[in-house]
């Protein structure tokens, strides 16, 4: 429960500990399936009615779906929570699923798919860079699923995977906004107290990467109008009572490649020795498992992607040669502690955060911590990160280009 009384509205998020890497062969999507199938009813809700409802009361709902959790939110006035309470504990316990409901929503994913996946060379390339980082974890499967077993998802994979993990025992509930700790406390007892759990909800072993010895990955298609170079390392995620290192990538991923104009990546690439129109890096640790550091390059008209690549080694060569420059190092802590203020200031955005850290096993202590953590780690912390995760044999390179008769 996060007070926040500046405006007579309340966000209401469940958050389930099952996610994309939770599903077993052969069927991928099947978590992503059901967050779709959450919407089409209940034995006391018409499919549609739920949405239908928080609209009519002003409010708006959604939800998704990550490899390690799946999430459902609404938001409406806060004097209609216990509405929210309701109906998300109707469905928790209480989903009702027909065949046609099955076989509609299976085509709106396979839809889904096209457009946002297949249809989208640097969707596809995202898809192969991820299956080829990760050789063995199933975080190198895709959300959304593969398409030849999302064809053959039925109504009792989906029911199947519904009972065993859509319970109040593997559920946490966050709500932010105008309401107090004892009227939340008293209508989650409520509504959320008398389900039943499951008996079989602790999250499986999941299997781990092994070494890796090799990178790899190109790849060309016809529909591409800009080429692109991406770089993926395996790099670890923030850790229950153990986040310095996880902070230290944070702070590496802003000092590479965070802004758009003075970070270093930046700087060297596109203004002093001109070879990209962008740059950039990527790092979020709130995973379960090991994770990854992505660095990203498009290269000037007239320069290739050899170009790119070779600059892009020699500015992290220097980088871990000649270590961070104390100015910008300052100007980092100063941004990151300011963004941290304005993600305060919304009552959504931190129900958001504290429900994904507690879903994949971080505690509020973790999660109020991590602000003055960022802010004590050191240049030392940054460069030992760099050097531990900046690993060629443990990256995957990606070149996505057109096919040589379509540049001509």
């Amino acid at each position: 429960m996060i007070e926040d009384h500046r405006a007579p509205a309340v966000t209401h998020m469940v958050w389930y500990k099952i996610g994309a890497a939770d599903e077993t062969a052969p069927h991928s999507g099947i978590a992503h399936f059901l967050e779709h199938l959450m919407f089409q009813g209940t034995h006391s809700l018409a499919p549609g009615e739920f949405s239908a409802t928080v609209e009519a009361l002003g409010g708006n709902d959604n939800a998704f779906t990550s490899w390690d959790y799946t999430a459902y939110f609404q938001r409406v006035a806060a004097d209609r929570l216990d509405v929210m309470m309701r109906m998300e504990a109707d469905r928790m316990r209480g989903l009702n699923l027909t065949e046609e409901d099955v076989a509609t929503e299976r085509q709106v994913i396979l839809e889904e798919r096209s457009q946002r996946t297949d249809s989208d060379p640097g969707s596809l390339m995202g898809e192969q860079m991820r299956a080829a980082q990760f050789l063995n974890h199933p975080y190198g499967r895709p959300i959304i699923g593969w398409r030849q077993e999302m064809e053959q998802l039925s109504r009792q994979d989906a029911l199947d995977f519904y009972k065993a993990n859509y319970a109040p025992n593997n559920a946490t509930v966050v709500v932010a906004g105008d309401v107090t700790p004892e009227e939340v406390k008293a209508l989650a007892e409520e509504f959320y107290g008398p389900l039943a759990p499951s008996e079989n909800v602790t999250r499986k072993a999941r299997p781990q990467e092994p070494p890796q010895l090799a990178e790899r990955l190109m790849m060309t298609d016809d529909r591409v109008s800009q080429p692109s170079l991406s770089r993926s390392y395996l790099a670890p995620e923030r850790d229950p009572g153990n986040q310095r290192q996880a902070a230290a990538l944070t702070i590496l991923a802003e000092y590479l490649g965070g802004n758009p104009t003075t970070a270093l990546m930046a700087r060297k690439m596109q203004f002093e020795d001109p070879v990209a129109v962008y740059t950039g890096a990527a790092y979020d640790g709130t995973s379960v498992d090991d994770t990854t550091f992505g660095l990203y390059a498009v290269p000037l008209p007239g320069k290739s992607l050899a170009d790119v690549e070779a600059a892009l080694d020699k500015v992290l060569a220097d980088f871990l040669a000649q270590g961070i420059d104390a100015d910008d190092f300052a100007r980092i802590k100063t941004q990151i502690r300011a963004a941290d203020i304005y993600a305060r200031d919304s009552s959504r955005g931190l129900a958001q955060t504290y429900g994904e850290s507690l879903t994949v096993g971080l505690s509020i202590q973790d999660v109020q911590d991590w602000p003055d953590i960022l802010q004590s780690i050191t240049p030392d912390e940054v460069m030992a990160a760099a050097q531990s995760v900046l690993d060629r044999k443990a990256s995957v390179t990606t070149w996505l280009s057109q096919t040589e008769e379509a540049a001509q």
